[in-house]
C-alpha cells in the first residue's frame, strides 16, 4: 500500500465552531505566590481555588456566601470567594485560609488557639471563621463578644461560644499555653 499524499486527506468539514481568540490572563497573587488565570473570567473565584489550585480549605457556602465558609481576603479586606468573578480580581492579592501557616508549617497563632479551645466541630465552616476572626483581630486587637457576634459566619454544630473563647485567647496571646 503506498504512503497517503496529502491530496488524498479529505476535507476538514464546517462544523460551525469559531475559535476564540486567547485570552491575556488575569494575574493574581495567592498567599503569596502569582497565578494568572485564562480560563473563563467570569469563574468564581471559589472554584478557581478549589478546582484549579487544589487550595480547598475555603468552603462553598451556598451561592452567595451566606454562611461565611468562603470568606477570603482580597486586598486584605473578607470577602466571600463565591460571589467574586476572577474578572474583578486582576491585580489583587489574595489570602486563603492555607495563607495563615507560616512558611515552615507552623499554625498562626489564631489556629491554634482554635486547636486549643475545640472551637471546630465539624471543621465545615472553620476556614471561614478564621478569615474573619484573622481580620477582626487586625482590625481590632481586643475584640469583645459584640465585636465576635458581628462576625457573617454561622456554625451550624453549635461551636460559636468556643469560636469566641479562640479568638480571645488568640488575642491574649495565649495560643499554645494551658
Amino acid at each position: 500500500m503506498a504512503p497517503a499524499q496529502a491530496h488524498d486527506v479529505p476535507p476538514i468539514p464546517d462544523n460551525g465552531i469559531v475559535s476564540e481568540p486567547a485570552r491575556g490572563g488575569i494575574a493574581v497573587e495567592i498567599n503569596g505566590e502569582r497565578f494568572v488565570h485564562t480560563g473563563d473570567p467570569q469563574m468564581p473565584l471559589l472554584w478557581y481555588l478549589r478546582d484549579v489550585l487544589w487550595l480547598t480549605g475555603t468552603k462553598y457556602g451556598g451561592t452567595h456566601g451566606e454562611n461565611g465558609a468562603d470568606l477570603v481576603l482580597v486586598n486584605g479586606k473578607p470577602v466571600s470567594a463565591i460571589t467574586q468573578p476572577m474578572a474583578k480580581l486582576a491585580g489583587k492579592s489574595i489570602t486563603t485560609v492555607e495563607g495563615l501557616t507560616a512558611e515552615d508549617g507552623s499554625l498562626h497563632p489564631l489556629q491554634q488557639a482554635f486547636i486549643d479551645e475545640d472551637a471546630i466541630g465539624c471543621g465545615y465552616c472553620t476556614p471561614g471563621w478564621l478569615m474573619a476572626s484573622f481580620d477582626l483581630l487586625k482590625r481590632k486587637p481586643q475584640p469583645g463578644d459584640v465585636d465576635i457576634d458581628q462576625l457573617p459566619n454561622s456554625c451550624r454544630c453549635g461551636s460559636q461560644t468556643r469560636v469566641r473563647a479562640a479568638i480571645k485567647r488568640a488575642a491574649a496571646g495565649k495560643a499554645g499555653q494551658a
